[in-house]
C-alpha cells in the first residue's frame, strides 16, 4: 500500500539484524519492504565488532542509500534501521533514527516505533536534573532514562526505564555486545522475530520484510517483553507482568501490508472477511463493487464475495506520486487526489457503484472519489467503509491527536454523506471489526485497540488528558 491515498500515517518502522556479514544490505531491503510506514527519513547503524557506524537523512530510503558509498560504509555484522514519519517532534534530520548515544563508558543505538504518552512530564523531569536533548523526538526519552538510573546493572536500567515510560513504543537498542527489542505492556505497534538460513536473527516491525530478506518468521515479541540477542542466542525476557494486549486495530485496518501476519493473522485475510461483514450489514441495491486502491482492495474482494456482485477495477491510481497525507493542507491534499486516482469510465458508466474503502478521515478524499465516479458517470455511489467511523484521537502512534481532524468526530452518518456527496454512507461496526479480525484471545475488544472508534482508551493517556478533555466539548464544521 506505499503511496496510498489517505490522510492517516503510522509514525515510523523498525528493523534489525545479529549474525549477517553483510548486516547492512540486509536492513536496507528489510528498510524497502517497510516503507509504508514512514517515508520523511530513514537510517542505518551497524555494529562492527562493537563500534557502531550510522548513516541518515531524510527521503525515502533508496534517496538515503542513493550513493553506495553511503550503504558501503556500514561495516559489521549486526544492524538496527528506521524509516520515520513524525507524530511526536520536528520532521528534521536531528529526528532521524536510529540515534547514536556516545558515553564515556558506553555507546548505542536506539530507534522507535510509536508515541509517548508522559513525554513532556519525563523531558521536564529530566532536564530539571540534567539531562541536554539534541532532538524533539520523544524517542531520546529511553536514552535518557537509562544513563540516569541507578540499578547496577545495564538490563536492570534498561527494565526501570521500559516501566517509567508510557504509551505505545516498539524499540530496538543496539549495544557492542547485543541487540535488544522491547515492546510496549500492551503491544499497539507489532514487532516480530525471525530466523535467516545462516543463522542472522532478525526483527522487523512487520513479517513482509521476512519475505524480503529470506528469513523465517520464530515468533512475535509479546506486550512487556525484552528479548536480548547476542552471539549466544535469543533470551527473552520480561520487564512487567502487568500486560493486556491491545494491538492497534488500524494496523489490520490500513496500516500494515497485506502479505504481513499480526498475532498469526494475516492482514489481507482480515481484511477480506472485514469486507465481507461490511457486505452483511449494507443496506442498499448496487450493481457493481469498486475498491479504492491499494489498501481497500482486500475489503472489496470480501464484500464482493459475500454479496454476488461484480468486483471491477472502477478506479485507477497513479504509482509515481507521493501520498496525499504528506501534504501540508487541505487544498495540496485534494489536489494530490486528482494526481493519483482517476474514474473507468467504460466500467462504472449507468452503474450503482459501491465505492469500499478503507477509512474516512477530514473527508476530503472520499469526497473527491465519490466525485470522480459520479462524473465518469455511475448513476449512484454508497460508499461503505470498512471500519468503524474515526471519531476519536490516537495517542499511541498515529498522526491524528485532535479531534478536530475527524470528521465523524463532529458530524453525524448522515451530514458526513452529505458532505461527501455519496447517495449512502455505511460503515462497519465495532463488533463486526472485532469478529473479523479475529485474534485469539480472551483480552478485551478481542486483543483490539479500538479507541479510536469509542473513546475507550486502555491506558491512561497521561500528558495529554487536559488538551483531550477540553476537545471532546469542542465542534468543527466540515461543510
Amino acid at each position: 500500500m506505499t503511496y496510498e491515498v489517505k490522510s492517516l500515517n503510522e509514525e515510523c518502522g523498525v528493523f534489525g539484524i545479529w549474525g549477517h556479514p553483510q548486516a547492512a544490505q540486509v536492513t536496507y531491503f528489510g528498510l524497502h519492504s517497510l516503507q509504508h510506514r514512514g517515508q520523511e527519513g530513514a537510517g542505518i547503524l551497524t555494529n562492527d565488532a562493537g563500534k557502531l557506524i550510522r548513516h541518515r537523512d531524510t527521503g525515502l530510503i533508496s534517496e538515503v542509500f542513493k550513493n553506495p558509498a553511503n550503504l558501503g560504509k556500514l561495516t559489521g555484522q549486526a544492524a538496527i534501521g528506521h524509516v520515520r514519519y513524525a507524530t511526536a517532534g520536528e520532521a528534521s534530520i536531528d529526528n532521524i533514527q536510529p540515534f547514536h548515544f556516545k558515553f564515556y563508558d558506553m555507546e548505542f543505538g536506539l530507534a522507535h516505533n510509536g508515541n509517548l504518552t508522559n513525554t513532556k512530564t519525563l523531558k521536564k523531569e529530566l532536564e530539571h536534573n540534567g539531562a541536554i536533548f539534541s532532538s524533539s523526538s520523544d524517542t531520546e526519552i529511553l536514552a535518557h532514562l537509562i544513563r540516569c538510573s541507578h540499578n547496577p546493572s545495564f538490563m536492570g536500567k534498561v527494565k526501570e526505564a521500559l516501566n517509567t515510560v508510557k504509551g505505545g513504543f516498539a524499540y530496538l537498542l543496539m549495544m557492542e555486545d547485543k541487540l535488544i527489542a522491547a515492546l510496549d505492556p500492551n503491544g499497539f505497534r507489532p514487532l516480530s522475530i525471525g530466523k535467516m538460513a545462516n543463522g542472522a536473527i532478525v526483527v522487523s516491525s512487520e513479517t513482509c520484510a521476512f519475505e524480503v530478506v529470506g528469513a523465517e518468521w520464530i515468533r512475535d515479541v509479546k506486550p512487556g517483553e525484552v528479548v536480548i540477542i547476542d552471539n549466544s542466542g535469543i533470551q527473552y525476557d520480561t520487564y512487567t507482568t502487568d500486560t493486556q494486549l491491545a494491538i492497534c486495530s488500524m494496523e489490520y485496518i490500513y496500516f500494515a501490508r497485506p502479505d504481513s501476519n499480526i498475532h498469526g493473522v494475516n492482514v489481507h485475510t482480515a481484511r477480506k472477511r472485514m469486507g465481507a461483514q461490511l457486505a452483511r450489514e449494507f443496506k442498499h441495491e448496487a450493481d457493481i463493487v469498486v475498491g479504492v486502491p491499494n489498501s481497500s482492495l482486500s475489503a472489496a474482494m470480501g464484500f464482493a464475495e459475500e454479496s454476488g456482485l461484480p468486483n471491477e477495477m472502477g478506479l485507477i491510481k497513479n504509482q509515481y506520486t507521493q501520498r496525499t497525507f504528506i501534504q501540508p493542507t487541505q487544498e495540496l491534499r485534494e489536489q494530490g487526489v486528482r494526481m493519483k486516482l482517476s474514474a473507468v469510465s467504460g466500467v462504472v458508466k449507468g452503474k450503482r457503484v459501491v465505492m469500499i474503502d478503507d477509512s474516512i478521515v477530514r473527508g476530503t478524499t472520499s469526497r473527491r472519489i465519490v466525485q470522480l465516479l459520479k462524473e465518469a458517470g455511475a448513476t449512484e455511489v454508497h460508499v461503505a467503509i470498512a471500519s468503524p467511523p474515526l471519531k476519536y484521537p490516537c495517542f499511541y502512534g498515529i498522526d491524528i491527536q485532535t479531534r478536530r481532524e475527524l470528521i465523524a468526530a463532529n458530524h453525524s452518518v448522515e451530514e458526513t454523506r452529505q458532505i461527501i456527496g455519496a447517495d449512502s454512507l455505511t460503515y462497519l461496526s465495532i463488533d463486526g471489526l472485532i469478529d473479523s479480525i479475529g485474534l485469539e484471545t480472551n483480552a478485551p475488544n478481542g486483543g483490539l485497540c479500538v479507541a479510536y472508534f469509542d473513546g475507550e482508551y486502555p491506558t491512561p493517556i497521561y500528558d495529554y488528558e487536559k488538551d483531550y478533555r477540553r476537545s471532546l466539548d469542542e465542534k468543527v464544521s466540515f461543510y
